[in-house]
């Protein structure tokens, strides 16, 4: 799929990684709608996008909520063939803190965003997806998802995240070969340590410190660097059901 082919629904998409990729996409040609909770953060950057942007104000974790705005997204673009999921909290908490055990409350909201909305988006826009015409090798859309190397090396203080991003690698597999029957790809992003508006509030010797754990290239990712892996998995129909490491072969430490 070419990128001036693209429309797309991205979550998460009025920061960080999320906006990195709506704005790879709209600068090749391609239409995005941006889902997000913030409000005026959203509406910024769709204006900033211009005319092949458009915003909805979007809960993840509610099925109505995601069920009409995917739909009205899908109008705005003319179409819909890609979803990438990006929307994510980090949930930090240990299982047994100063002030005890962690409710489960706070363990549940961070599945219920990671895990939970990526899927409930995912399978909104899957339902749309399969009435689309076939594309080369019948593809007739692409779905990526956002998980995290602490999937595979949690830190201390991650149970709830490291959890959540798991599960969004879990899932993959079983969904492309689920989706293969309507020509549906879907692949994961497991990021390591990025430039995100998060790291950016460091104070300057965090951010170095985090720098140097990286082997090579010894520096944190770049936002583009994932849109760019982004725009590699949809122009490449051979990829599917793999989640892809992005994360310059950092092995997170346990803490």
């Amino acid at each position: 799929m070419q990128l001036k082919q693209v429309k797309a629904i991205i979550t998460g998409g009025a920061s960080g990684l999320g906006h990195a990729v709506a704005q790879h996409i709209v600068a090749h040609g391609g239409r995005v709608a941006l889902f997000d909770v913030n409000q005026d953060k959203g509406q910024q950057a769709a204006r900033e996008l211009g005319d092949a942007a458009c915003f909805y104000r979007t809960d993840v974790t509610s099925e109505a909520d995601v069920a009409a705005n995917v739909s009205a997204a899908r109008e705005a673009l003319g179409g819909l063939n890609v979803l990438v999921n990006c929307a994510g909290i980090l949930g930090a908490g240990r299982v047994l803190g100063r002030e005890g055990a962690m409710p489960l409350a706070n363990f549940a909201n961070t599945v219920m965003v990671n895990l939970v909305g990526s899927f409930n988006v995912a399978k909104a826009a899957a339902a749309l997806m399969q009435a689309n015409e076939d594309g080369e090798d019948g593809e007739r859309g692409v779905i990526v998802n956002t998980a995290s190397v602490a999937a595979y090396e949690g830190q201390i203080g991650q149970a709830a995240y490291s959890a959540s991003k798991s599960g969004v690698v879990g899932m993959t597999l079983p969904m492309a070969r689920e989706l293969a029957r309507v020509g549906i790809r879907v692949v994961t992003i497991a990021p390591g340590i990025f430039w995100t508006p998060m790291v950016d509030g460091m104070p300057p010797q965090v951010q170095e410190s985090l720098s140097a754990s990286i082997p090579f290239p010894s520096r944190l990712g770049q936002p583009g660097e994932y849109a760019e892996t982004v725009a590699f998995i949809l122009g490449n129909r051979y990829i599917n059901g793999e989640t892809i490491r992005l994360d310059g072969a950092v092995r997170l430490q346990p803490k």
